[in-house]
């Protein structure tokens, strides 16, 4: 199979089920911006970070994989007339919610309470767990927009939501574990 195919030279791609569009639509949007998320996470996975971590990460890189062909998906080829299923979509589903929210409660569960924002930072590592995580809520932010124009399954919003929490907790347990300050953000008086 050849990575070129040019059929979108002129400026559109096709979503799953066929109908194609400009690149530049949200719904591309939602899905590229979930991919470059997926990469973020992939640099993370290779850096010196515990096993542990390193297995979630690579448990929701797959969950990305499936929530972007979720968003590739033009939802009116998705089901026939009858409402049965006519491509062979995965589904993002409350164990996956539920698996991140039982992977921020263990890493709580040893971390110093936070008292003020954290500044990002502390090093390459950690940084990079920040990066991910503006990236993903930019990727939620574009999916509650498409959602606004055609409703998507709430579970999508909601993994996407649970996960850049989960990407700010694993930034402080990140920091924790490679013994890197954590800054607080002091306003200045005025």
């Amino acid at each position: 199979m050849k990575i070129y195919t040019k059929t979108g030279d002129a400026g559109t791609t096709a979503l799953f089920g066929g109908t194609r569009v400009p690149k530049h639509n949200i719904r591309i949007e939602s899905y590229g911006t979930v991919d470059e998320l997926n990469s973020y996470l992939g640099l993370i996975r290779t850096q010196e970070i515990d096993l542990h971590s390193k297995k979630i990460l690579a448990h929701i890189q797959d969950r990305l994989f499936t929530l972007g062909a979720i968003l590739a998906t033009d939802p009116a080829k998705a089901t026939l007339k009858n409402g049965k299923e006519r491509l062979n979509i995965p589904k993002i589903d409350a164990e996956d919610i539920t698996l991140l929210e039982t992977e921020m409660d263990k890493m709580n569960d040893v971390l110093p309470a936070m008292t003020h924002f954290i500044l990002p930072g502390g090093n390459t590592t950690v940084s990079y767990c920040h990066i991910a995580r503006t990236v993903c809520r930019r990727a939620e932010r574009r999916t509650t927009l498409l959602n606004e124009n055609e409703p998507i399954d709430e579970q999508v919003l909601i993994y996407l939501n649970r996960l850049s929490d989960y990407l700010f907790v694993l930034a402080r347990k990140l920091s924790k574990d490679t013994n890197a300050e954590e800054t607080q953000w002091i306003p200045k008086k005025l």
